[in-house]
């Protein structure tokens, strides 16, 4: 449903936050192990987050990225896929269809419709702090 790369994305925003909640700062190699993810694809990543001040960057041999503690509450998984992917799957025809409508609907409009609108509250419903706790705590996992 998402790209590869907003997949990588979401881990790799779940591993800094749960990172940042102890204050540390880290490195796209440690993110790309921890999310099994290539370590320049994720660097890219990084960095578009970082260009659209989601994430907290900083150079340097101590460089690397964070989020503010106080912000992990408000940043949604939505915000991530917003960046990421843009909001097309939230709005567009599930079969890629220009014209797709209640007027004009695909041979899945309806339930297309649905998934779209499940999505888009799972993606408001879950803060960058909720996963990374839960993450921290054993209870999901980023890689296999």
């Amino acid at each position: 449903m998402f790209s590869k790369a907003c997949e990588y994305a979401i881990k790799s925003c779940i591993y800094i936050a749960k990172e940042s909640l102890s204050g540390n700062i880290v490195n796209v190699k440690e993110v790309s192990a921890a999310v099994n993810a290539p370590e320049a694809f994720t660097a890219k990543i990084l960095q578009q987050l970082s260009r659209a001040k989601l994430l907290k960057s900083s150079r340097g041999k101590e460089g690397g990225f964070s989020f503010i503690k106080d912000d992990l509450p408000k940043i949604k998984i939505h915000d991530i896929i917003k960046i990421i992917d843009g909001e097309d799957i939230f709005i567009k025809c599930g079969l890629g269809l220009p014209e797709c409508s209640e007027e004009n609907p695909c041979p899945v409009h309806k339930e297309f419709k649905e998934i779209r609108s499940r999505l888009n509250e799972m993606s408001h419903k879950f803060s960058l702090e909720d996963l990374a706790l839960k993450t921290e705590q054993g209870l999901f996992i980023l890689k296999r």
